[in-house]
């Protein structure tokens, strides 16, 4: 029997989503799906609907919520990490109030810039205290990280615990169908072969050929030209990256916005209409799921005949191919150590191409990505770098060397203004941040 415990799991529709996947696979119908959650009513919730789902559908699987997160993770064979701290106290939104006030916009915040930064430093304070839990009551087991931002905390748990880890995003599996879509060429899909490259949410579509093996780029390009001349859509910034750089990338036009230099300046406001970019995006998104949950709350809860669609998240694959030994391919968040990827750094965690079986997840070589592509990686990976080595030396000069080597910070403010934004962001995010001292 199988134990798949589940941190974070008042995150009640994305549990449902990847437990009720794992649900639905014949070899975990003896599994125990452990819940945990700091939110009582939101582990109340989760609990239910997988409840309902069990019943649903016959499953033979067994639910418990643990109250204590050392008895949910005692014993377990799988980690599933889906936590956002401080979401409760709405922490985040210091991501976006005080830089606004220094002038630097963002989109999401989630993964770079200021956001990213400070997000990121949150989540590794809980995620140590997640370490060495697994490492004393389950030291087998493998984490499977759904946490952003994904690098940091990823890279983070890969360089300074012995905690099994992989990272894992739906952004790899949904570009290819999203493009495609988007262009008007869906009867592509069937058959369709592609190689993506590169790190979380700035992976790389490398390759991409139709059942016949024919490349799809030149028309991908000469529709995505087209479209960009035809007015405002959704993906102007991903389409801008390829018309300029060549290549298309797997995360959204709103994220990429603020994971570059290029489109959110205060010099010109007018960039940001000319590529239909959503500022300040993530407190809007997050209060309407918030409105949306309330909502649907009592339906899902109470609702003895709910469904559940497979969803396109890799978490069941991965624990059906390490149960079984049935061979699956993922894309997987992960050390480049040994050079995966030739021309981005050792220490990087990589989004790249994985085989999962019994024996575990197997990163594949890429080689090397085309220069540009690995030079925009090699931006963001900087800032990555430096903000788990801030951590690891309890540096906070190093805090400041983070924010400092973000492409977006650095493009908009000068070096004094960015170390009072991080000192005004420390005092904000005081008691939620790993302990650091001035050494300088």
């Amino acid at each position: 029997m199988s134990k798949i415990t589940f941190l974070g799991a008042g995150s009640t529709v994305f549990a449902k989503n990847v437990l009720g996947d794992c649900m639905l696979v014949p070899s975990l119908q003896d599994s125990e799906f452990a819940l945990f959650d700091i939110d009582e009513e939101r582990l109340s919730d989760s609990y239910k609907i997988l409840c309902n789902l069990k019943e649903r559908y016959n499953s033979g699987v067994s639910i418990k919520a643990y109250a204590d997160r050392k008895e949910a993770l005692k014993d377990a064979n799988y980690v599933i990490n889906a936590i956002y701290v401080g979401a409760k106290e709405k922490i985040y939104m210091n991501d976006f109030v005080i830089p606004n006030r220094y002038g630097l916009r963002q989109t999401i915040g989630d993964t770079s810039g200021i956001g990213g930064l400070f997000r990121g430093l949150r989540t590794i304070k809980v995620m140590q205290e997640f370490a060495r839990d697994i490492e004393e009551v389950c030291p087998d087991a493998c984490l499977l990280n759904y946490t952003n931002p994904m690098s940091i905390v990823t890279g983070y748990v890969q360089r300074a615990t012995s905690v099994k880890t992989v990272g894992l995003c739906h952004s790899v599996q949904a570009c290819v169908p999203g493009l495609l879509k988007t262009l008007g060429m869906e009867d592509e899909l069937e058959g369709i072969k592609w190689k993506i490259a590169g790190i979380n949410h700035m992976a790389w579509l490398l390759e991409v050929a139709d059942k016949h093996g024919e490349d799809l780029y030149p028309e991908i390009r000469h529709r995505a030209d087209i479209k960009q001349q035809m007015g405002k859509h959704n993906d102007m910034v991903r389409f801008e990256i390829m018309r300029r750089f060549g290549y298309y990338v797997t995360e959204s036009s709103i994220h990429n916005a603020e994971y570059n230099p290029y489109f959110i300046k205060n010099r010109y406001p007018e960039l940001i209409e000319k590529f239909n970019i959503s500022l300040d995006q993530h407190p809007k998104n997050y209060a309407d799921r918030l409105a949306k949950w309330a909502q649907m709350r009592d339906e899902l809860t109470s609702n003895k005949n709910v469904e559940h669609e497979p969803s396109n998240e890799y978490a069941s694959q991965i624990i059906n191919a390490m149960e079984t030994n049935e061979v699956c391919e993922i894309a997987g968040n992960v050390s480049n150590n040994g050079g995966l990827i030739e021309n981005l750094p050792n220490k990087a965690c990589v989004e790249v191409p994985c085989l999962v079986d019994g024996s575990g997840v197997n990163p594949c070589y890429v080689g090397e990505l085309p220069e540009q592509l690995a030079a925009l990686n090699r931006n963001s990976i900087n800032m990555h770098l430096m903000t788990i080595e801030a951590v690891m030396s309890k540096d906070k000069e190093k805090v400041y060397q983070a924010a400092m080597l973000d492409p977006h910070t650095g493009a908009e403010l000068s070096m004094d203004d960015i170390i009072s934004l991080c000192d005004e962001m420390m005092e904000a995010n005081q008691g939620w941040l790993p302990e650091f001292k001035l050494f300088s």
